[in-house]
């Protein structure tokens, strides 16, 4: 990637263009795909550089190993000064960069996708699924709130009832559930996972539409994202301010009791 995007974390994000789509890899397996810091510029700079469709049709974001991802990476966000806002305003970068995209973006669900991860995936254009991918929402249960505009997204996708629940509860959706829910667009063998993805993008835009005049019409405004965004930012600074989410984190650390 010398001379399109210098990454930071070149080792961990695997980047690869498949029948004119983009395809980026989560690659830390050994850490189930948590997100490093530098991951999250790196995925926001990849997003912006292939998204403006000049070089691609398409963005598939997808995992390697067992997950998707993990969500943050807890033990980078805790080993210094603890700044939740700044780590969540990296996750909504992400969400930027992809809402921003002339081309579809799609993630292939490898996968559990857990937190800032799963939410992450929300606000992508459509999200394709293998039989062991899921979603988890655990950050009431630990005193952190959502990001990337989840706040928006998941109720917009499952409906405002169920959305409180999967966010309350930390309950974990399975990929059929998830695709009763419409959190899942399609599930797939994993054989097919990531060439479903790259099929839905060349459905969705062949050459000569105007499917992204059609992206800017269909995804909600960015003055809806920014507005559940800057909710969910005011949300993070309370739950640190109080002490909650400190305490919530080292929990989530300890692992569990016994």
């Amino acid at each position: 990637m010398s001379g399109v995007v210098r990454l930071r974390s070149p080792e961990e994000l695997a980047v690869a263009v498949r029948d004119d789509v983009a395809v980026l890899t989560l690659n830390r397996p050994e850490k189930l795909n948590a997100l490093s810091r530098d991951m999250r510029r790196d995925l926001a700079g990849l997003l912006r550089y292939y998204g403006d469709g000049r070089l691609v049709r398409g963005v598939v974001v997808t995992g390697r190993g067992r997950a998707f991802s993990a969500g943050m990476d807890l033990r980078e966000a805790t080993a210094g000064q603890l700044d939740l806002p700044a780590e969540m305003d990296l996750f909504n970068d992400v969400s930027r960069a992809a809402l921003g995209a002339e081309v579809p973006v799609v993630a292939a669900v490898n996968g559990l996708a857990v937190g800032g991860a799963g939410e992450l995936a929300l606000s992508f254009d459509a999200r394709v699924a293998a039989p062991s991918a899921g979603f988890v929402w655990p950050e009431n249960g630990v005193g952190l709130t959502v990001s990337n505009a989840a706040s928006l997204f998941l109720p917009r996708l499952a409906g405002a009832s169920r959305a409180l629940d999967l966010l309350l509860s930390g309950a974990r959706v399975d990929a059929r559930q998830g695709r009763g829910l419409g959190l899942f667009d399609d599930v797939v063998e994993p054989d097919a996972l990531v060439p479903a993805a790259v099929g839905l993008i060349h459905r969705w835009n062949p050459p000569g539409s105007s499917t992204a005049a059609h992206l800017r019409l269909l995804r909600p405004s960015p003055h809806q994202v920014e507005e559940a965004m800057a909710r969910e930012s005011a949300a993070v600074r309370q739950v640190q301010a109080s002490g909650i989410a400190r305490a919530g984190l080292a929990r989530a650390l300890a692992g569990p009791a016994g």
